[in-house]
């Protein structure tokens, strides 16, 4: 059963292998596991070790006693064999799937805590790289706790069981192995750091990729249409080069390092294997015995040769979880507080600016609100107009919370957004976006994403309204129909209805309408602009509007530019002042008569 998502307490990323410590916290959700996999382990690490004794029996008594006694002794190896074979088994099913169920964790438990994050977050935080981070470095994690650290556990076992047991066979020849332990444990200590601090830039080099492909993939159409897939092509030879360069350099330590260590271990052995050759020639040592001390020897060689290089893993783990832990560590800007006040029952949809400046935290400079003040009572429709960059879609932003602003209050239903759950805010408000969202998922999924537990009648109800029905009808399995990333399956003036049919199923009290019907042609528009009509009915509207046109019915309107208001009125009003409205309609209304 999948344990809660909840993030375990993070740590700072700070390149070391303490980041660990975030895995651990995972890992050890799943006790039972480990014990099992930790028993595994144990077992076969020991009848590891027992084939040696058994090779001692097999040479010093089984030779001895006739074929009767060596068939004895091998049918005890063949048992120490299929103990270790099926011990090797349990081992590999309970490592591999403690990886995986922490990498599901780890997963969620990142996605959890950045669907909690701001938008600011994901401005200064490119969206493509943290998803490089959930896919190449929990790949990473999947590795370290499904093989790595059971390699480690395993090597660790056979290493200090194997001099144990090498102290049993020869107490003078395990000493002089012993002897060169520290130049083994030497260059892991110098060259570790070197590698640590690569491993980390590598891991970063690769995010770099990630994120690039995702950009180039996601703009294919205004790539191959500027005729720029060269340059394309170029830039991303150029960070994929860069990632090799990286990794080379990590290769490169870790080939040296294994190198060293391995030179140094099997030199010591040869060493005392010929100091044990001696003894046996002069009588102060059985065949067996020293058959089995090669063995032993040379199974522990090879768990202090293997573990160098789990510890490089270990290294690159311990970056991965570093990224991963920067993740888990941050805390959203926006947050709901400690003990928020509840908004009135019933909702009445009243929205409130009172001298409210705000800039965007990536635009420090820039007031996108300066001394902003509006006020719409509840049912009002106001249709806010004014050129680009004048704040219209800030005030969005703020009603919804998805920032705070700098100075002054914004409040729905008389409280203070910040003091209310952005939550119960949200659920208020009914929202249809310029640039429309469509989900890679089912026409029925996008649809009920503005109220989940729609029937299928209320779909088609609300398809109907936006002017959606007829084309989800032809689609090959009309509800269920994948509608691609992005609705690529879908034109623009589709996707936009989909939205309108979403927002119409959210039956808000308070609607947020960013030029819904942009995209769509006359005939759709206009059946699209009644269905809006009869949403709008007893319901508090702002309608962002670029086209003059769709905004003339507006009970009033709001004329912004510089964060401000400039104008206020109705369209008749408006256009008798001769002021920012009547240029800007005066310049459409011409235009589209030209």
């Amino acid at each position: 059963m999948a344990a809660s998502p909840t993030p375990p307490a993070p740590i700072p990323a700070t390149g070391r292998i303490g980041n660990l410590r975030t895995i651990w916290a995972i890992t050890t959700r799943y006790p039972a596991r480990i014990a099992a996999a930790l028993s595994a382990m144990l077992v076969a690490a020991l009848a590891t070790l027992a084939i040696p004794s058994s090779f001692k029996l097999i040479i010093d008594r089984g030779f001895a006693g006739g074929g009767d006694d060596i068939g004895r002794w091998f049918q005890y190896l063949l048992l120490i064999v299929l103990v270790m074979a099926i011990a090797t088994a349990f081992r590999f099913y309970f490592v591999s799937w403690i990886g995986e169920r922490v990498v599901a964790d780890l997963r969620i438990a990142v996605l959890t805590n950045l669907l909690r994050q701001s938008p600011s977050f994901f401005e200064e935080n490119r969206p493509s790289e943290i998803a490089s981070r959930m896919t190449s470095d929990t790949t990473i994690i999947e590795q370290l706790v499904g093989s790595t650290i059971s390699i480690a556990v395993r090597n660790v076992i056979v290493g200090v069981g194997g001099i144990v047991y090498l102290f049993t066979l020869s107490p003078k020849l395990t000493g002089l192995l012993l002897l060169g332990i520290p130049l083994v444990i030497l260059p892991i200590a110098l060259l570790g750091r070197r590698v640590r601090s690569i491993s980390r830039s590598s891991q970063d080099r690769v995010a770099d990729v990630g994120a690039m492909v995702s950009e180039t993939l996601g703009a294919m159409k205004i790539v191959q249409a500027f005729g720029q897939q060269d340059r394309e092509r170029t830039r991303f030879t150029d960070t994929a080069e860069r990632v090799f360069g990286t990794a080379k350099r990590r290769i490169l330590l870790r080939a040296i390092m294994t190198a060293t260590v391995i030179g140094l271990i099997f030199s010591a052995i040869t060493m005392v294997m010929w100091q044990g050759a001696i003894d046996v020639s002069e009588g102060r040592m059985t065949g067996g015995t020293i058959a089995a001390f090669v063995l032993t020897g040379g199974l522990v060689a090879g768990a202090f040769g293997a573990l160098t290089e789990v510890w490089g893993d270990l290294l690159r783990g311990s970056g991965a979880a570093g990224r991963l832990a920067e993740l888990l560590a941050v805390h959203p800007d926006i947050a709901a507080p400690a003990h928020p006040v509840a908004l009135p029952e019933p909702a009445r949809g009243a929205i409130r600016f009172e001298h409210v400046t705000f800039r965007y935290p990536t635009r420090p400079d820039f007031a996108a609100l300066d001394d902003f003040s509006l006020d719409v009572r509840p049912g009002e429709t106001v249709a806010v107009v004014g050129p680009s960059g004048a704040g219209k879609s800030t005030l969005f932003q703020l009603v919804q919370r998805f920032y705070d602003p700098d100075a002054g209050t914004v409040s729905v239903d008389g409280v203070p957004v910040p003091q209310a759950d952005p939550e119960a805010i949200r659920a208020r408000i009914a929202m249809v976006p310029q640039e429309t969202v469509i989900f890679a998922a089912s026409a029925r999924d996008n649809l009920r994403y503005g109220h989940w537990d729609s029937s299928d009648a209320q779909l088609w109800d609300a398809a109907e309204a936006a002017n959606a029905a007829d084309f989800l009808r032809a689609l090959p399995d009309g509800l269920d129909t994948y509608l691609g990333e992005g609705g690529a399956r879908l034109s623009g003036g589709q996707r936009q209805r989909i939205a309108i049919a979403r927002a119409l199923l959210r039956d808000a009290p308070i609607l947020l309408l960013d030029e819904a019907t942009s995209a769509l042609d006359a005939e759709s528009e206009r059946l699209v602009q009644i269905a809006l009509e009869r949403l709008m009915a007893d319901r508090t509207t702002l309608v962002i509007a670029h086209r003059l046109a769709t905004v003339r019915a507006a009970g009033r309107i709001v004329v912004m530019d510089g964060g401000r208001i400039v104008e206020t009125g109705t369209h008749g009003e408006l256009m008798r002042t001769s002021g920012l409205y009547a240029r800007l309609a005066s310049l459409q209304f011409s235009e589209h008569a030209a």
